[in-house]
């Protein structure tokens, strides 16, 4: 699944904020959120939870999909989550097997 995929994802915290993002390398991403290693957003609001994720085939079907997402409501945000992830757990250890 991690070949030459391009991942859309979306990481939150408790309350929850919400930060969409995409990348090449999900699990490298994620350690980098997950342990503050750029300032931003994530780091700001410490959302070290993966929520949501999916494969893309290619960088510019990413960037769409990335765009598509940012651009919904919080509620539709949340119903995406929702539909994958109805208890909104961390989905890191379904990736990393930690």
């Amino acid at each position: 699944m991690f070949g030459r995929y391009f991942f859309v994802y979306i990481m939150g915290n408790n309350r929850p904020t919400l930060y969409t993002g995409m990348t090449n390398n999900l699990i490298r991403r994620l350690y980098a959120h997950q342990h503050e290693l750029a300032d931003g957003f994530t780091k700001k609001y410490h959302l070290h939870k993966l929520l949501y994720y999916e494969a893309v085939e290619s960088p510019r079907g990413a960037i769409i999909r990335e765009k598509q997402i940012k651009n919904m409501s919080r509620a539709e945000k949340l119903a995406l989550i929702a539909a994958k992830n109805p208890t909104m757990r961390d989905l890191t250890r379904d990736l990393t097997g930690d």
